[in-house]
């Protein structure tokens, strides 16, 4: 197939997206980028598919009155602003008989009626988030926003009260918000890490810490993107609760309070053994059901 992929303008969906598109590269199709944040051509029908990240594909598809089939991941919230400022008046094109929608979120799919809407966790490129053997260069790694004081005074908590390595990587504009917000603005200067908008980065990031401390935003039952990238870096996450942690037969540790959370994470620096157990136990599962591969098999035989 001829596939154009849309890269968004969100970093969270383009790389999410990135791992979708290089599933249709590795079975050998023809994959052309348009990127939302560079491209503004005209698109026109030489495509056999349009694959995009919540409404990104559709959006082009309806302004350009493009026919081939779309496919439509979301890791959003369908019925939020989260997943496009254009997700009201773009709403019923779910319905179309071309349109596929993959949804990331276990229980929230059961709202759903759309013609073709199909249940797929999140998958990660394994050539590209693997195991690269690098020395680790902190203990506990976070990325992402704090963007709620619980979030924030978590993480302040965890590095004021914890002696350990702590990077936190987000983009600017987060940094500034924490540093507006927090009371001892020494402990983000030290922990903020800068920004990674790209894959190769983030499994570098990824590699070079031995934790991954985990938060949900959306969804109910849902993993995000982030727990695939670390697990198959051969790393450990430590995890809010959620209910398709079975996905690994619920070995991955959980926390509820920042309590909990200190305690996993003086456990697992200090308990090789149990660490190598879940990361390695893990890492197969997510190799051999949640690839860029397993994934896009997936999705073309639901068009098909």
């Amino acid at each position: 197939m001829k596939v154009l992929g849309i890269l968004p303008e969100s970093i969270g969906g383009r790389l999410t997206t990135s791992s979708i598109l290089d599933g249709f590269n590795l079975l050998g199709h023809d994959v052309v980028i348009f990127d939302e944040l560079r491209d503004d051509y005209k698109i026109n029908d030489e495509y056999d598919l349009i694959v995009g990240y919540d409404f990104s594909a559709i959006k082009i598809k309806k302004d350009n009155n493009l026919t081939m089939k779309s496919v439509n991941y979301f890791s959003d919230e369908i019925r939020s602003r989260t997943s496009g400022p254009y997700w009201q008046e773009l709403l019923n094109e779910l319905d179309k008989d071309d349109n596929y929608t993959f949804y990331w979120d276990r229980e929230l799919i059961k709202q759903e009626k759309f013609k073709n809407i199909y249940y797929l966790p999140h998958f990660v490129n394994t050539n590209i988030y693997k195991d690269y053997g690098l020395s680790a260069e902190c203990d506990v790694m976070f990325a992402g926003r704090l963007d709620t004081d619980y979030r924030l005074n978590m993480i302040v908590d965890l590095v004021e009260s914890l002696d350990i390595r702590f990077r936190w990587y987000a983009i600017e504009r987060h940094y500034q918000d924490a540093l507006s917000r927090v009371k001892n603005k020494t402990t983000i200067e030290k922990i903020y890490s800068g920004f990674i908008d790209n894959e190769k980065d983030m499994a570098m990031a990824i590699n070079k810490s031995k934790i991954v401390i985990n938060m949900n935003s959306q969804g109910i039952s849902s993993l995000n993107y982030r727990t695939m990238q670390t697990i198959a870096c051969g790393k450990l996450i430590i995890s809010d609760k959620r209910g398709e942690l079975d996905l690994f037969d619920n070995k991955i540790p959980v926390y509820e309070t920042c309590d909990d959370l200190k305690k996993q994470i003086k456990y697992f620096l200090d308990n090789k053994t149990d660490y190598d157990s879940i990361t390695q136990y893990c890492k197969n599962i997510c190799f051999n059901k949640y690839n860029s591969i397993e994934g896009v098999n997936f999705i073309i035989a639901t068009l098909n």
